[in-house]
C-alpha cells in the first residue's frame, strides 16, 4: 500500500473517534512512520521479536498542570510497515489502523496500558 492510501486510512481511523473526544484532543499530532526508531524501541524496552503498531509520546491530558504551555505537540506515530506485515489483507490493515489510533488517543487522554487494554476487551465483548 502506498503512503497516500495509508494516510487515508489514518484519516478515516481518526474520523471514527467520536466527535466529543476529537474536540477535546489538544496539542497532539498524528504521524506515520514505517517502523519504530531505535530510540523508540529502546524507550519501550522492546525485545528483538517485539514491535509496535503505534506509539503515543507526550504529556497525557491528565498530567498537564496549570503551567502547561509552550510545549511541543504530543506525537502519535502509526507504524505502516508493521501493521501491513501483521495484516491479512487491506480490510485488516484498515481495522488495525482504526484500533491503533483509538488505542494511542486513549493514552493521550491519560489511560495507562492496562486501562486501555481493559477498555478494548470490554469493547470487543460488546461486538
Amino acid at each position: 500500500m502506498d503512503l497516500a492510501q495509508f494516510e487515508q486510512l489514518v484519516e478515516a481511523g481518526l474520523g471514527a473517534i467520536p466527535v466529543k473526544f476529537r474536540k477535546l484532543m489538544d496539542n497532539v499530532e498524528i504521524v506515520i512512520a514505517d517502523y519504530p526508531s531505535f530510540e523508540q524501541r529502546t524507550k519501550m524496552e522492546l525485545k528483538k521479536h517485539q514491535s509496535l503498531f503505534g506509539l503515543y509520546e507526550g504529556i497525557p491530558q491528565t498530567k498537564r498542570g496549570h503551567n502547561y504551555s509552550g510545549v511541543l505537540p504530543d506525537k502519535i506515530t502509526i507504524f505502516q510497515k508493521v501493521i501491513e506485515y501483521y495484516a491479512r489483507d487491506d480490510e485488516t490493515v484498515k481495522e488495525m489502523v482504526k484500533d491503533t489510533i483509538w488505542h494511542e488517543i486513549a493514552h493521550h487522554f491519560g489511560m495507562n496500558e492496562a486501562e486501555v487494554r481493559a477498555s478494548e476487551s470490554r469493547k470487543k465483548a460488546k461486538l
